[in-house]
């Protein structure tokens, strides 16, 4: 048996529990099975993070940070792109097939007695993402590995990643998102955000909306713990548009950074990679150190992050970026008006149910304007995309036109049809984005990939 077969085996088993977007509010399951794996949450030191938006990017910032000091590194992000290994990276790449069988087979006794304890109890057995996450914390001290960077699923509180203590708490900007579970305000979805700042921890904050700002700080007096805003202690000095990326001047904690190259495009990705320099720098010296200007930059020449503002063809240049909420959508928008120079830009977009359609639309509308009159509604393979013609029904109540609205329930006859449109009148300065939720832009990435693009 292969590896390979062996790793989409696991993935199917795990699949075969509560999906993704089922998590428990719970935390006492998790406890239970870090005691009985001999509590591998404890291994190492870990640097947390949580937001809306960003958390991915400025985990890999981060990542690539510690690496280049010479630090081992484990990293848990989700969801994954291509293949399920993307969720449990060392030292920058996916964990091996052979360590993810391997690491599962030796959990798997463990976690079937708290499944049986659950079940006795009357509860649901222990959920993929929770599965998924405890196989990350075991893998990490199997490596073993000197720091964990670990990304929240969903809130801070109850997610399963919170078993974890982070040595530095990240807290990358707070939007609306899945205000059915988290709140209806940006205070409220901060209370549940600020979770996972701990006696012990340092607080290191991205700009918030002011309701959540004074949640997270309080949060912090609360647990003793010093805290740091970007935009008060840290930030982004000045940015200019570089080939493939952009300069930045970078304020730390400790230090100035100049003429950091960031290869990744946006004025969001330049404050990811802020909050990534204040964390190292809390990490490293608690935020009394500077770090050395050519470590850092040598971190941030290999910091990439798929699926977002990724350029995947060109001839026409086709972008793939996973903005699945209205803030995703106006920061990738200003983002691509600012480094690529598009006459025309057709739009490709899939929602998830739990999304709020209709304002990622009107965002869309806002911020692209005249540049992208023509849009695409598909859906990906998930049973929680909505429909491409509940979409394009949307769309047109929302103001788009009908003639340029388009319907494709097949995601590769979308991107056919995008291309199709953006290549008319012989126009070579046109554009596809591929954009919506994560979902579409992985089918997307594996689609496009498959035909050598």
């Amino acid at each position: 048996m292969s590896d390979e077969f062996s790793v989409e085996s696991v993935y199917a088993e795990l699949l075969g529990r509560a999906p993704e977007n089922k998590m428990e509010p719970r935390l006492a399951p998790l406890f239970r099975a870090m005691e009985v794996l001999g509590e591998p949450n404890k291994a190492c030191p870990i640097i947390h993070i949580t937001g809306t938006n960003g958390k991915t990017s400025t985990a890999r910032m981060i990542e690539q940070g510690l690496i280049a000091h010479g630090l081992s590194t484990g990293r848990y992000t989700s969801p994954h792109l291509s293949k399920v290994t993307e969720r449990i990276s060392i030292n920058g790449e996916p964990v091996s097939d052979e360590t993810f069988v391997r690491i599962w087979d030796e959990i798997r006794p463990y976690l079937a007695i708290v499944d049986a304890e659950l079940e006795a109890d009357d509860q649901p057995r222990l959920t993929y993402f929770e599965c998924l996450t405890i196989l990350g914390y075991a893998v990490f001290a199997d490596q073993p590995v000197d720091v964990a960077v670990i990304e929240v699923g969903l809130g801070g509180i109850t997610d399963a990643t919170n078993v974890g203590d982070g040595a530095v708490s990240v807290v990358t900007p707070i939007s609306l998102d899945h205000t059915d579970l988290l709140g209806d305000t940006t205070g409220e979805i901060a209370v549940e955000k600020a979770g996972i700042i701990k006696p012990g921890g340092f607080l290191v904050s991205a700009v918030q909306p002011r309701d959540a700002a004074q949640v997270l700080l309080e949060k912090a007096q609360e647990v003793g713990v010093p805290f740091r805003f970007e935009g008060v202690e840290f930030g982004v000095e000045s940015r200019a548009v570089a080939v493939g990326g952009q300069m930045l001047d970078i304020q730390g904690l400790a230090g100035r950074y100049d003429e950091v190259f960031l290869p990744l495009h946006g004025a969001h990705q330049a404050e990811n990679a802020a909050v990534a320099v204040a964390a190292l720098e809390a990490f490293f010296g608690g935020g009394e150190r500077e770090l050395d200007p050519e470590v850092l930059r040598e971190a941030f020449l290999n910091v990439t992050s798929p699926g977002r503002l990724e350029v995947v063809r060109t001839a026409p240049t086709i972008i793939v970026d996973a903005a699945h909420n209205p803030d995703g959508i106006r920061a990738s928008a200003e983002s691509i008006q600012e480094a690529f120079n598009f006459s025309k830009l057709v739009v490709v977009l899939g929602v998830l149910q739990e999304k709020d359609a209709a304002e990622i639309l009107n965002q869309l509308k806002e911020s692209l304007g005249d540049l992208a009159e023509e849009i695409c509604l598909t859906q990906s393979t998930s049973p929680r995309a909505i429909p491409a013609g509940e979409l394009a029904e949307l769309a047109v109540d929302l103001g788009w036109g009908e003639e340029n609205v388009h319907i494709s329930e097949k995601l590769d006859d979308a991107i056919e049809w995008a291309v199709a449109r953006s290549e008319a009148n012989d126009d070579l300065s046109g554009g596809v984005l591929i954009t919506g939720s994560i979902t579409v832009v992985a089918e997307a990435r594996i689609l496009l990939q498959a035909k050598g693009a």
